[in-house]
Protein backbone atom coordinates (compact mmCIF):
# COMPACT_ATOMS: atom_id res chain seq x y z
CA UNK A 1 0.00 0.00 0.00
CA UNK A 2 1.63 3.53 -1.21
CA UNK A 3 1.79 6.46 1.68
CA UNK A 4 -1.03 8.06 0.45
CA UNK A 5 -2.76 5.33 0.74
CA UNK A 6 -1.79 4.02 4.53
CA UNK A 7 -2.24 7.86 5.49
CA UNK A 8 -6.17 7.81 4.36
CA UNK A 9 -6.61 4.59 5.83
CA UNK A 10 -5.32 5.74 9.04
CA UNK A 11 -7.39 9.42 9.11
CA UNK A 12 -10.47 7.47 8.23
CA UNK A 13 -10.62 6.77 11.38
CA UNK A 14 -11.44 10.47 12.71
CA UNK A 15 -14.59 9.92 10.47
CA UNK A 16 -17.30 10.66 13.71
CA UNK A 17 -20.43 9.05 12.42
CA UNK A 18 -23.05 9.93 15.39
CA UNK A 19 -25.68 7.46 14.41
CA UNK A 20 -26.61 3.96 16.20
CA UNK A 21 -26.33 2.04 12.96
CA UNK A 22 -23.16 2.90 11.76
CA UNK A 23 -24.58 4.83 8.75
CA UNK A 24 -23.76 8.82 8.43
CA UNK A 25 -26.26 11.06 9.96
CA UNK A 26 -26.74 14.54 10.14
CA UNK A 27 -24.72 15.47 12.91
CA UNK A 28 -21.97 13.44 11.63
CA UNK A 29 -18.41 15.22 12.22
CA UNK A 30 -15.10 15.35 10.38
CA UNK A 31 -11.73 16.42 12.02
CA UNK A 32 -9.43 18.83 10.98
CA UNK A 33 -6.58 16.11 10.13
CA UNK A 34 -8.80 14.07 8.46
CA UNK A 35 -9.87 17.25 5.95
CA UNK A 36 -5.91 18.04 5.83
CA UNK A 37 -5.34 14.77 4.43
CA UNK A 38 -8.25 14.59 1.97
CA UNK A 39 -9.50 11.43 3.30
CA UNK A 40 -13.02 10.35 0.67
CA UNK A 41 -15.04 11.93 3.41
CA UNK A 42 -13.58 15.17 2.08
CA UNK A 43 -11.96 15.06 -1.06
CA UNK A 44 -15.76 14.35 -2.31
CA UNK A 45 -17.29 17.18 -1.16
CA UNK A 46 -13.95 19.52 -1.91
CA UNK A 47 -14.11 18.12 -5.70
CA UNK A 48 -17.91 18.73 -5.94
CA UNK A 49 -18.04 21.56 -4.62
CA UNK A 50 -14.80 22.72 -6.92
CA UNK A 51 -17.02 21.28 -10.12
CA UNK A 52 -19.65 22.90 -9.19
CA UNK A 53 -18.66 26.59 -9.07
CA UNK A 54 -15.60 25.68 -11.77
CA UNK A 55 -12.50 26.32 -9.28
CA UNK A 56 -9.39 25.21 -8.63
CA UNK A 57 -9.79 22.30 -6.18
CA UNK A 58 -6.47 23.18 -4.49
CA UNK A 59 -6.80 27.00 -3.80
CA UNK A 60 -10.38 26.10 -2.44
CA UNK A 61 -9.12 23.19 -0.43
CA UNK A 62 -6.56 26.22 1.12
CA UNK A 63 -9.22 28.66 1.64
CA UNK A 64 -11.36 26.28 3.32
CA UNK A 65 -8.68 24.38 5.66
CA UNK A 66 -7.96 28.29 6.36
CA UNK A 67 -11.49 29.03 7.54
CA UNK A 68 -12.66 25.27 9.19
CA UNK A 69 -10.47 26.45 12.78
CA UNK A 70 -13.11 29.10 12.91
CA UNK A 71 -16.11 26.74 13.83
CA UNK A 72 -13.98 23.64 15.04
CA UNK A 73 -14.52 22.65 18.39
CA UNK A 74 -11.79 22.53 20.61
CA UNK A 75 -11.52 18.88 19.62
CA UNK A 76 -10.86 19.85 15.95
CA UNK A 77 -14.20 18.13 14.71
CA UNK A 78 -16.48 20.62 12.59
CA UNK A 79 -19.96 18.95 11.44
CA UNK A 80 -20.12 17.63 8.12
CA UNK A 81 -22.82 20.22 7.20
CA UNK A 82 -20.64 23.04 8.25
CA UNK A 83 -17.69 21.85 6.43
CA UNK A 84 -19.49 21.39 3.04
CA UNK A 85 -21.22 25.40 4.02
CA UNK A 86 -17.81 26.59 4.51
CA UNK A 87 -16.66 25.02 0.67
CA UNK A 88 -19.55 26.38 -0.44
CA UNK A 89 -18.78 30.30 0.73
CA UNK A 90 -15.80 29.82 -0.04
CA UNK A 91 -15.95 28.55 -3.53
CA UNK A 92 -18.38 31.83 -4.31
CA UNK A 93 -15.74 34.09 -3.11
CA UNK A 94 -13.03 32.56 -4.86
CA UNK A 95 -15.24 32.85 -8.42
CA UNK A 96 -15.75 35.88 -7.46
CA UNK A 97 -12.36 37.03 -6.63
CA UNK A 98 -11.10 34.88 -9.90
CA UNK A 99 -13.63 36.84 -12.25
CA UNK A 100 -12.25 40.55 -10.71
CA UNK A 101 -8.59 39.42 -12.03
CA UNK A 102 -9.66 37.47 -15.20
CA UNK A 103 -7.48 39.55 -17.38
CA UNK A 104 -4.15 38.14 -15.27
CA UNK A 105 -5.07 34.93 -15.30
CA UNK A 106 -2.78 32.60 -17.84
CA UNK A 107 -3.67 29.91 -20.07
CA UNK A 108 -3.01 26.80 -19.03
CA UNK A 109 -0.72 24.00 -20.86
CA UNK A 110 2.74 25.46 -21.07
CA UNK A 111 5.92 23.27 -20.41
CA UNK A 112 8.19 24.44 -17.80
CA UNK A 113 11.04 25.20 -20.37
CA UNK A 114 8.23 27.78 -22.09
CA UNK A 115 7.96 30.56 -18.61
CA UNK A 116 10.53 33.04 -18.09
CA UNK A 117 11.98 34.24 -15.68
CA UNK A 118 11.03 38.26 -14.94
CA UNK A 119 10.63 41.22 -11.83
CA UNK A 120 7.39 41.70 -11.63
CA UNK A 121 6.11 44.99 -10.61
CA UNK A 122 3.85 45.38 -7.43
CA UNK A 123 0.67 46.46 -8.77
CA UNK A 124 0.05 42.98 -11.12
CA UNK A 125 1.59 41.35 -7.83
CA UNK A 126 -0.36 42.72 -5.54
CA UNK A 127 -4.10 42.32 -7.79
CA UNK A 128 -3.16 38.90 -7.47
CA UNK A 129 -2.41 38.17 -3.88
CA UNK A 130 -4.79 40.30 -3.20
CA UNK A 131 -7.79 37.87 -5.11
CA UNK A 132 -6.40 34.43 -5.30
CA UNK A 133 -3.62 34.15 -2.33
CA UNK A 134 -5.19 32.36 0.29
CA UNK A 135 -4.68 35.08 2.72
CA UNK A 136 -6.18 37.44 0.22
CA UNK A 137 -3.32 40.58 0.62
CA UNK A 138 -0.26 41.20 -0.16
CA UNK A 139 3.11 41.97 1.83
CA UNK A 140 3.73 45.44 0.76
CA UNK A 141 7.24 46.62 0.24
CA UNK A 142 7.87 43.41 -1.16
CA UNK A 143 9.61 42.52 -4.32
CA UNK A 144 7.90 40.42 -6.59
CA UNK A 145 9.49 37.88 -8.92
CA UNK A 146 7.38 35.25 -11.28
CA UNK A 147 7.31 33.14 -14.13
CA UNK A 148 5.64 34.64 -17.01
CA UNK A 149 4.03 32.75 -20.37
CA UNK A 150 5.57 33.60 -23.62
CA UNK A 151 2.65 34.69 -25.34
CA UNK A 152 1.03 37.27 -22.81
CA UNK A 153 3.71 37.75 -20.19
CA UNK A 154 0.89 36.86 -17.51
CA UNK A 155 2.80 35.64 -14.44
CA UNK A 156 1.85 31.55 -14.33
CA UNK A 157 3.73 31.51 -10.47
CA UNK A 158 4.77 33.86 -8.36
CA UNK A 159 6.27 34.86 -5.23
CA UNK A 160 7.28 37.89 -3.05
CA UNK A 161 10.58 38.50 -0.68
CA UNK A 162 11.21 41.12 1.44
CA UNK A 163 13.42 41.36 4.76
CA UNK A 164 12.51 39.40 7.71
CA UNK A 165 10.75 41.18 9.96
CA UNK A 166 10.15 38.12 12.29
CA UNK A 167 12.24 38.95 15.46
CA UNK A 168 12.15 35.71 16.98
CA UNK A 169 13.46 33.50 13.79
CA UNK A 170 15.93 36.10 12.98
CA UNK A 171 17.20 35.78 16.72
CA UNK A 172 17.32 32.05 16.38
CA UNK A 173 18.93 32.04 12.69
CA UNK A 174 21.55 34.34 14.53
CA UNK A 175 21.85 31.98 17.60
CA UNK A 176 21.60 29.06 15.73
CA UNK A 177 23.14 29.40 12.94
CA UNK A 178 25.33 32.49 12.94
CA UNK A 179 23.39 34.69 10.56
CA UNK A 180 23.29 38.34 11.13
CA UNK A 181 21.09 40.90 12.14
CA UNK A 182 19.67 41.93 8.81
CA UNK A 183 21.15 39.26 6.87
CA UNK A 184 18.03 37.17 6.81
CA UNK A 185 15.22 37.35 3.81
CA UNK A 186 11.73 35.90 3.71
CA UNK A 187 9.34 34.17 0.83
CA UNK A 188 5.96 36.12 1.75
CA UNK A 189 3.91 35.17 -0.43
CA UNK A 190 3.71 32.26 -3.40
CA UNK A 191 0.78 31.28 -5.62
CA UNK A 192 0.80 29.03 -9.08
CA UNK A 193 -2.27 29.11 -11.00
CA UNK A 194 -4.43 26.38 -12.27
CA UNK A 195 -2.32 24.57 -14.79
CA UNK A 196 1.30 25.88 -13.90
CA UNK A 197 3.33 23.01 -15.19
CA UNK A 198 4.78 20.79 -12.30
CA UNK A 199 7.93 22.25 -10.31
CA UNK A 200 7.43 26.04 -11.26
CA UNK A 201 7.65 26.34 -7.64
CA UNK A 202 10.63 25.15 -7.50
CA UNK A 203 12.29 26.44 -10.40
CA UNK A 204 10.75 30.04 -9.49
CA UNK A 205 12.27 29.66 -6.20
CA UNK A 206 15.88 28.48 -7.45
CA UNK A 207 16.15 31.72 -9.77
CA UNK A 208 15.17 34.09 -6.77
CA UNK A 209 18.25 32.65 -5.07
CA UNK A 210 20.14 33.02 -7.85
CA UNK A 211 19.32 36.87 -8.21
CA UNK A 212 19.22 37.89 -4.14
CA UNK A 213 23.05 35.87 -4.15
CA UNK A 214 24.26 38.44 -7.12
CA UNK A 215 22.06 41.71 -6.25
CA UNK A 216 21.58 41.90 -2.73
CA UNK A 217 25.20 41.48 -0.80
CA UNK A 218 24.12 41.83 2.45
CA UNK A 219 21.65 38.79 2.34
CA UNK A 220 22.55 35.21 3.30
CA UNK A 221 19.63 33.59 4.23
CA UNK A 222 16.25 33.38 2.28
CA UNK A 223 13.68 31.80 4.80
CA UNK A 224 9.74 31.03 5.01
CA UNK A 225 7.02 29.64 6.88
CA UNK A 226 4.93 26.15 6.05
CA UNK A 227 1.73 25.58 7.51
CA UNK A 228 0.63 22.07 7.61
CA UNK A 229 -2.71 23.17 9.36
CA UNK A 230 -3.10 23.67 5.52
CA UNK A 231 -2.08 20.95 4.08
CA UNK A 232 1.36 22.25 3.23
CA UNK A 233 4.62 20.36 4.24
CA UNK A 234 7.45 22.17 1.91
CA UNK A 235 7.56 19.96 -1.18
CA UNK A 236 8.29 22.89 -3.34
CA UNK A 237 11.19 23.75 -1.09
CA UNK A 238 12.53 20.52 -0.73
CA UNK A 239 12.65 20.64 -4.32
CA UNK A 240 15.11 23.70 -4.37
CA UNK A 241 17.39 22.20 -2.08
CA UNK A 242 15.73 24.54 1.13
CA UNK A 243 15.91 22.59 4.51
CA UNK A 244 13.67 22.76 7.51
CA UNK A 245 16.04 24.61 10.19
CA UNK A 246 13.23 24.80 12.87
CA UNK A 247 9.77 25.07 13.72
CA UNK A 248 7.59 27.88 15.55
CA UNK A 249 4.59 27.43 17.88
CA UNK A 250 1.11 28.12 16.47
CA UNK A 251 -0.96 30.87 17.38
CA UNK A 252 -5.16 30.92 16.69
CA UNK A 253 -5.89 31.66 13.59
CA UNK A 254 -7.51 35.35 13.41
CA UNK A 255 -10.95 36.10 11.72
CA UNK A 256 -13.09 39.27 10.88
CA UNK A 257 -16.44 38.62 10.08
CA UNK A 258 -16.18 35.18 9.34
CA UNK A 259 -12.94 35.90 7.06
CA UNK A 260 -9.42 35.52 7.99
CA UNK A 261 -6.81 38.40 8.57
CA UNK A 262 -3.84 38.28 10.13
CA UNK A 263 -2.45 40.16 13.06
CA UNK A 264 -0.48 42.23 10.27
CA UNK A 265 -4.03 42.60 8.43
CA UNK A 266 -5.38 43.17 11.73
CA UNK A 267 -3.37 46.02 12.27
CA UNK A 268 -3.22 48.11 9.49
CA UNK A 269 -7.15 48.34 9.21
CA UNK A 270 -8.02 48.32 12.24
CA UNK A 271 -5.29 49.85 14.83
CA UNK A 272 -4.73 46.81 17.13
CA UNK A 273 -4.53 42.69 17.04
CA UNK A 274 -6.19 42.52 20.11
CA UNK A 275 -10.02 41.25 19.52
CA UNK A 276 -11.08 41.85 22.79
CA UNK A 277 -10.31 45.44 22.40
CA UNK A 278 -11.46 44.91 18.68
CA UNK A 279 -14.48 44.24 19.75
CA UNK A 280 -15.52 46.42 22.68
CA UNK A 281 -14.26 49.17 20.05
CA UNK A 282 -16.78 47.49 17.17
CA UNK A 283 -19.81 46.02 18.80
CA UNK A 284 -21.26 45.72 15.37
CA UNK A 285 -18.25 43.68 13.88
CA UNK A 286 -17.57 39.83 14.58
CA UNK A 287 -13.98 39.78 15.65
CA UNK A 288 -12.99 35.90 16.61
CA UNK A 289 -10.28 33.21 16.69
CA UNK A 290 -10.10 29.50 16.07
CA UNK A 291 -10.48 27.18 19.29
CA UNK A 292 -8.58 23.64 18.11
CA UNK A 293 -4.80 23.52 19.19
CA UNK A 294 -2.81 24.53 15.54
CA UNK A 295 0.03 22.39 14.41
CA UNK A 296 3.31 24.39 14.78
CA UNK A 297 4.87 26.24 11.72
CA UNK A 298 7.70 25.20 10.03
CA UNK A 299 10.73 27.18 8.46
CA UNK A 300 12.38 26.11 6.11
CA UNK A 301 15.68 27.74 4.93
CA UNK A 302 18.65 28.41 2.48
CA UNK A 303 21.30 29.61 1.89
CA UNK A 304 22.25 32.13 -0.85
CA UNK A 305 25.87 31.39 -1.48
CA UNK A 306 26.64 27.91 0.34
CA UNK A 307 25.29 24.80 0.58
CA UNK A 308 22.19 24.86 2.82
CA UNK A 309 23.35 22.67 5.83
CA UNK A 310 20.67 19.46 6.53
CA UNK A 311 19.72 19.97 10.56
CA UNK A 312 18.89 16.75 12.24
CA UNK A 313 15.62 16.31 13.92
CA UNK A 314 16.68 16.60 17.20
CA UNK A 315 18.39 19.75 16.28
CA UNK A 316 15.72 21.45 15.22
CA UNK A 317 14.45 23.92 17.71
CA UNK A 318 11.33 24.95 18.40
CA UNK A 319 10.84 28.45 18.71
CA UNK A 320 7.85 30.15 20.84
CA UNK A 321 5.83 32.94 20.54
Amino acid sequence: MSTIASERQAASRFVLPLSSDGEDASDARLTLEVCRKQVPAFEQMLTCVASEFDVYWRALEVRTLLHLPRMARPDGTVALAAVMAELRRNAEQLRSDHWEIKDLVPEPGFLLSDLHFVGLASHQANQIFSRLHYLRSARHGSINFALVDPLNHLPVTLCSVSPLDWVRVGRQLQTQFGVPSGAAWEVSRVYSHRGAPKFAISQLLSKVRQVLAQEIPEAEVLTTAVDPNLGFQGTSYRAANWRQWMSIEARPYLYVDRDYASPRQLRATWGSANLEQLGRQNPDVLFEKSGPKLLDSLIFCCRLRDVTEVVPIPERRRVRR
